[in-house]
């Protein structure tokens, strides 16, 4: 184009045309880049007026775009992937519960893996985001540690794909809320003093003996808060019956790992002001994680992964139940 005064006039759209780029694919980039430092409104601004587009066009492609990433994320396929450990939590959003599953490979690197909407936490929600995984391939005979937020849904739809003995860690964060959660103000930084002190303990009969003290304690003091620390409460200690050293064992012991990627989320999702039905909450929260997947780094404590491996194999009970698992297959 020339101006009037024979100037020649750059196209931001025909430029980004000539570099052959998917129009859908740059207004996600584009946005997300402005969704995840907070400046959605500039970044849209910016974008329309660098390819002449209306709000109302970056939007519609702004949803097709997160539907293919959305589908490409579900559809990724797992068969090559060796995992030491699979974290699944459920977190509230938007009026809905999402279910997500992330991997750590055997070299410390994260992924997710996949994400499932719900009106609640259950087996069937959880149950059918396994299920998926199987058909895209991941292994659950493979020896692996599995940590979960502790919903006992959660802990059946794990035990139905990987196997009754399948090592399960109840996410001490978790347990630790809900027990503090029954108690007074006054009342709970003693209590949460005491339930750090034990899960810091590096020995397993030390930790073991340390939560029934304080379960003891809690039976004078709130029956139930004493009941929910009793619940499970072996689970929430895998990872020290395991022996894993203590860096790794901090990564491994809650499911604060995607905890952190779902901050991430809602901050992406910040700029929604209005919810509807359809895949709209799958779009966005499954755009957030991508966003919060290339951000992610090797777990700390990765390197400490080949002795995490050693005492998954030489679990006698599991051993025999993969074995037997893989002659059937």
């Amino acid at each position: 184009m020339r101006t009037t005064d024979d100037q020649e006039v750059r196209l931001g759209s025909y430029e980004m045309f000539h570099r052959g780029e998917p129009l859908t694919e740059t207004v996600w980039e584009k946005l997300m880049l402005g969704l995840s430092t907070r400046k959605y409104g500039q970044a849209v601004r910016e974008f329309a007026e660098a390819y002449g587009l209306e709000k109302s066009a970056i939007s519609e492609h702004f949803i097709e775009a997160s539907r293919k990433k959305l589908q490409e994320m579900m559809e990724r396929r797992l068969d090559k992937m060796k995992l030491c450990a699979l974290l699944i939590d459920a977190t509230p959003f938007a009026g809905q519960q999402m279910v997500a599953a992330l991997g750590i490979s055997q070299d410390g690197r994260k992924t997710i893996l996949g994400i499932r909407q719900g009106a609640t936490e259950n087996a069937t929600v959880v149950g059918e985001l396994l299920g998926e995984l199987v058909n895209r391939g991941l292994d659950f005979s493979e020896p692996r540690l599995y940590v979960l937020d502790g919903g006992k849904a959660l802990s059946a739809a794990v035990k139905k794909y990987a196997g009754e003995s399948a090592p399960i860690q109840r996410c001490q964060v978790h347990k630790r809320r809900n027990v503090l959660d029954h108690l007074t103000d006054e009342q709970r930084p003693s209590v949460a003093q005491k339930l750090n002190a034990a899960y810091a303990l590096e020995d397993h009969a030390a930790a073991k003996l340390a939560l029934h003290t304080l379960h003891r304690e809690l039976i004078n003091l709130n029956p139930s808060a004493a009941r929910s620390l009793e619940e499970g409460m072996e689970e929430t200690l895998t990872v020290h019956r395991l022996h894993i050293p203590p860096q790794l064992r901090k990564t491994l012991a809650s499911t604060n790992v995607i905890e952190s990627a779902f901050s991430i989320v809602e901050r992406v999702c910040s700029n929604v002001k209005r919810w509807h039905g359809g895949d709209q909450r799958e779009r966005w929260v499954g755009s957030g994680l991508l966003v919060a997947e290339k951000q992610f780094r090797r777990v700390q404590g990765y390197k400490q992964i080949p002795i995490l491996l050693r005492e998954l194999e030489a679990l006698v009970p599991f051993k025999s139940e993969v074995v037997k698992r893989r002659k059937a297959s």
